[in-house]
């Protein structure tokens, strides 16, 4: 596994609810990320880990590699891979995202 591999790996598997996103929470950079923060601001998650991909370009390129998924945000609860903005707004009006996050905690 390579360095960027393993740093990903660790803040997937160090935090309950990582966001890998272009921007940050208080100031998402595109409109799928905002999307994806809104969500779970609605879901009441309150201890998100985000990660500004436009921060570093190994995390932006080994994001889409570790997941083996092309876009971005992506969100991972308990270290499994849930998906990108349009899964995560379908899961959540569905209910599932909630019953996956409160399964989580």
């Amino acid at each position: 596994m390579s360095d960027v591999q393993q740093r990903i790996d660790d803040l997937v598997k160090n935090n309950r609810v990582v966001l890998f996103m272009k921007g940050s929470a208080q100031f998402p950079m595109c409109g799928f990320s905002g999307r994806a923060i809104e969500i779970l601001k609605a879901c009441g998650v309150k201890d998100l880990k985000t990660v500004n991909v436009l921060e570093d370009e190994a995390i932006r390129q080994g994001i889409k590699a570790y997941a083996n998924w092309p876009t971005i945000p992506q969100l991972y609860i308990n270290g499994e891979f849930i998906g990108g903005s349009d899964i995560m707004t379908e899961m959540y009006q569905a209910g599932e995202l909630q019953q996956t996050l409160a399964q989580a905690a």
